[in-house]
């Protein structure tokens, strides 16, 4: 009988950025993948640019030089789409971009962007491994994260198994919305998992993610089981109005309890870090009205356990 497990690779994907030195996304130093394609929406996401799977233009018209003093993208845009907007500036009508990128190639101030684009798993690792040196006394590594990397499932196993192949350790950052044959065949090259609950309240989670929870669930149960050894991190962004309840995170820890004690817990606090970017993207920003968390807040969410570090 064929393995269900099994996943076949992919050596070429849409990747985002590429984030190196970074501390809190594993053990170590490590360098981040941000891989584009996400199932969930959830309304406050720090990186709206990895939801969908494609490059797309993003827009800073405060870097924009003056389409009287360049004006390239209007010349070159193939549809028509960049026009003159009233403070001299230039405007880039969404619905007439096919995202071919010629505006961002001219553009000297790098006022628009292409975010995405399509890189081989060659070349990913390629430049995780320029940090080697700083894995090795660290005990860091590659980072996969998004957007979601179980969304690009064939991609994100042909970067573990590259990256386990030059013997870099590896961590997962990840909804755990897929099918549990995708999740348990990347966890067979991950050294770490770190994997979101957002809500355990299924008309909650729809409400705020766009998805229902039930799988997300079920998966992290077959997570524990089947990879007992695994060290796995659960992660909750504390979203003000949709999760930032005692009864909430009460409801979560002992979901987590009841699977396995040795998963280890954290709240992230909500930040609105990412807003700039749907501002480029020419996007609203959901939760522009919602209000802070204080640190008192998460103080007092953070002590519903007697284990600080692991809520």
């Amino acid at each position: 009988m064929k393995d269900k497990s099994h996943l076949n690779t992919v050596m070429e994907g849409c990747v985002f950025n590429i984030q190196k030195f970074s501390l809190h996304d594993g053990t170590g130093i490590r360098t981040l993948v941000f891989l584009k394609g996400c199932p969930l929406n959830c309304m406050w996401c720090a990186n709206p640019e990895g939801k969908n799977h494609y490059p797309e233009i993003a827009y800073n018209p405060e870097k924009c030089i003056g389409v009287d003093q360049c004006g390239a993208c209007l010349r070159i845009c193939p549809n028509g789409a960049v026009s003159r907007d009233a403070q001299n500036k230039a405007f880039i009508d969404r619905n007439l971009c096919n995202r071919c990128g010629l505006c961002a190639d001219c553009c000297p101030s790098r006022a628009i962007e292409v975010l995405g684009r399509m890189m081989t798993a060659e070349e990913v690792i390629r430049i995780v491994e320029e940090d080697g040196a700083f894995y090795s006394r660290s005990g860091g590594g590659l980072t996969l994260s998004g957007g979601e990397p179980l969304d690009q499932p064939g991609f994100s196993l042909a970067l573990l198994e590259k990256a386990h192949g030059r013997g870099l350790r590896t961590a997962i950052e990840t909804s755990g919305l897929a099918r549990w044959e995708i999740l348990e065949a990347l966890c067979r090259h991950a050294d770490q998992v770190f994997y979101d609950i957002k809500s355990l309240d299924r008309k909650r989670h729809v409400a705020g993610t766009g998805v229902d929870n039930t799988r997300i669930a079920e998966n992290l149960k077959k997570l524990c089981a089947g990879f007992p050894c695994l060290p796995i991190t659960v992660r909750t962004p504390v979203i003000p109005g949709f999760n930032d309840s005692a009864a909430e995170i009460r409801a979560i820890r002992d979901f987590l309890s009841a699977i396995s004690a040795d998963i280890i817990y954290e709240l992230l606090p909500y930040h609105r870090f990412g807003e700039s970017k749907y501002h480029s993207l020419g996007i609203d920003y959901p939760l522009k009205d919602a209000p802070g968390l204080t640190e008192k807040m998460m103080e007092t969410l953070r002590s519903l356990s007697d284990r600080p570090s692991r809520l």
